[in-house]
């Protein structure tokens, strides 16, 4: 995967090495105080998706996830100007695998002030 830091002030090498390496605290970094996270897989449907506020909250969730026994990998990012997205792709050690489409509003400092994850899992 190529990596850049962007105009924008986006670390795309952190949140690689935050995905990948199971960095919880990488990707923490990368979240503006009052960001929100929206989710939407099998048990959070469209019409009501689960809604993170703050920082906080996201690292609960990040912690999480970042501590489950399953690998990562950034598949493709793209920044252009204050939006980026990215697909990253799981696996758990059963085989079970997950994939997750993220689309992001950066402020003007580059961090995330507001990201949209879709995931579809195995059956």
């Amino acid at each position: 995967m190529n990596t850049l830091q962007t105009a924008s002030g986006f670390d795309t090498e952190a949140l690689r090495r935050g995905v990948e390496e199971r960095d919880a605290a990488a990707l923490i970094g990368l979240y503006a105080d009052d960001a929100e996270l929206f989710l939407v897989d099998r048990q959070s449907q469209p019409s009501s998706p689960r809604s993170l506020k703050g920082r906080e909250q996201i690292a609960d969730h990040l912690e999480e996830i970042s501590g489950r026994d399953m690998t990562h990998t950034l598949e493709r990012v793209l920044v252009d100007g204050g939006h980026a997205a990215f697909l990253e792709s799981c696996r758990y050690p059963d085989g079970v695998r997950v994939l997750c489409s993220a689309v992001l509003d950066l402020g003007d400092d580059g961090r995330i002030v507001r990201q949209t994850c879709v995931q579809a899992w195995d059956e």
